[in-house]
């Protein structure tokens, strides 16, 4: 691959944050490792002290909280930069970060506590438990969903669903035919908890979970103390995000009193001692524990070692298996991954859009070993092309980086931006209200992709932002000829024109 162009570098280098230059991380040891690991976790440790830093300057990552574990043991935790970039806190030990989806795997250890008393059974109907059939109308698939199957992410359901609130939940595939990812089944399986034990969410995570554990800085609702200790959230560009609060119960929100997929708040060192607890079989029988770290299904035949437990992502690599889970919040974000056979495992929590960016680089440093799983989720990493793009347009606006973009990409195929990245990056300016770098941005990907309806789409958007009616409809228009079934492009079309 060739080298990008020294000036797109200096426009690069001319969007650092003033904070990025103040970062200096509290570690803490525990000196607890044993000593046939004792080498490699001081290596580890040193390696994580000196890269995190100069990772989340080059990332525009304001604040982040690590923890190492070694042989089932908590060895180190670091934090690193700011809980909010304006007010410049530092971020401690004790800072709480949003979870994200890593959420979801606490939760799933509660249910399978649960199988463990025989309160519930993973592969009886979960509407038998509830007494009705949810929120899915119509749709008699609804008796194939189980804890395994909303565990494995089989159950059918979308992700989420695209209206938040409608009472109506599809079910898009026949019940364990495949693998798609799902915050909606986890909520229903939250549901069926909540019946089950007559508790709420919390209470039953507090009790099964939290408690055994001694994770007394963790919740899936807000806690008053969160208010001085809770990280701000960052876009992408190190802007920082209005406080969001999980719900507390109070509102006739489906989602009031913490979403189990999604809500938790916690620190680097009590995650960990989650993640140690699943390393060591703590807490569950070992049949359970067992079936929690064996494949279900395979997530994607690209990747034929990423597969999925009961509520944890595996690996199953030459060398053993790991298991792992992503966290994205938006602009949160976070990771885990564990290797089972010598129970060592890194954990972070990022209060940033660009959290995952950098994953790669921290298992290297944490754990060693490939992991496809990366690969897998496609989140850019902090030096591909696209983030260089965005930062250069944004230091210097569209038409001189989008030149020499097209420059470089001419002389080596593989900087060639695809169209999703490319639409990231016009969207991410339209949302920074710089309305002609984004057409500029999505004028591109119509050259590049013009078969393509969505980018038309995106294209008419940002005209329509713009304020010009015209082009707007010209590109919508073009959109609908290539899908007609664009039921966005038809609205907004309607809307132009009356």
């Amino acid at each position: 691959m060739k080298k990008i162009s020294c000036s797109f570098v200096l426009l690069l280098l001319t969007y650092l944050p003033s904070w990025s230059q103040e970062q200096k991380p509290e570690a803490t040891l525990t000196t607890n490792a044993p000593a046939n690991n004792l080498s490699s976790t001081k290596t580890a440790i040193r390696l994580l002290d000196k890269d995190i830093p100069q990772l989340m300057e080059k990332a525009d990552i304001p604040g982040m909280s690590v923890a190492l574990v070694r042989d089932g043991e908590l060895v180190w935790t670091g934090a690193f930069g700011v809980m909010n970039a304006d007010t410049k806190k530092k971020v401690t030990s004790e800072t709480v970060f949003e979870a994200a989806s890593l959420s979801k795997p606490v939760f799933a250890y509660g249910v399978l506590k649960l199988v463990d008393e025989g309160r519930l059974n993973l592969d009886t109907p979960l509407n038998k438990y509830l007494g009705n059939n949810y929120d899915v109308v119509g749709d008699e698939r609804i008796n194939l969903i189980t804890a395994r199957r909303v565990l494995s992410h089989t159950s059918g359901f979308p992700n989420w669903r695209s209206d938040g609130g409608s009472k109506n939940l599809p079910i898009l595939f026949t019940p364990g035919e495949k693998f798609s990812y799902s915050g909606e089944g986890i909520v229903y399986l939250s549901e069926v908890v909540k019946k089950i034990t007559g508790m709420s969410l919390e209470n039953f995570i507090q009790q099964k979970v939290f408690q055994p554990l001694g994770m007394n800085s963790s919740s899936y609702i807000w806690q008053d103390r969160y208010d001085t200790i809770r990280t701000n959230d960052h876009d992408v560009i190190g802007n920082v995000d209005e406080m969001q609060k999980p719900k507390t119960g109070q509102s006739a929100d489906r989602l009031a009193g913490g979403n189990a997929a999604a809500s938790l708040c916690t620190t680097a060192g009590d995650y960990a001692k989650f993640v140690i607890a699943i390393l060591n079989g703590d807490g569950l029988k070992k049949k359970t524990w067992e079936q929690m770290l064996t494949p279900q299904i395979r997530v994607d035949p690209k990747y034929p070692q990423v597969a999925w437990g009961l509520g944890l992502g595996l690996e199953t690599m030459g060398e053993g298996t790991y298991f792992w889970h992503w966290g994205d919040n938006g602009d949160a974000k976070a990771y885990v991954t564990a290797f089972l056979p010598r129970k060592d495992a890194v954990v972070y929590f990022a209060n940033s859009a660009n959290g995952l960016s950098i994953t790669k680089e921290i298992l290297a440093d944490a754990i060693g070993g490939q992991h496809p799983a990366i690969a897998h989720l496609a989140y850019d990493s902090y030096n591909s092309s696209s983030r260089i793009l965005l930062k250069s347009i944004i230091a210097s606006g569209a038409m001189k980086p989008l030149n020499e973009y097209r420059e470089q990409r001419r002389k080596d195929s593989a900087l060639m931006i695809d169209e999703s990245k490319m639409n990231e990056i016009g969207y991410t300016l339209l949302r920074m209200k710089r309305l002609d770098d984004a057409i500029e941005v999505f004028r591109q990907n119509t050259i590049d992709f013009p078969g393509s309806w969505n980018v038309w789409d995106s294209f008419a958007e940002a005209y329509m932002d713009k304020g010009d009616k015209a082009l707007a409809i010209k590109y919508y228009e073009k959109s609908l000829e290539l899908n007609p079934a664009n039921t966005n492009g038809a609205d907004q079309l309607k809307k132009l024109k009356q």
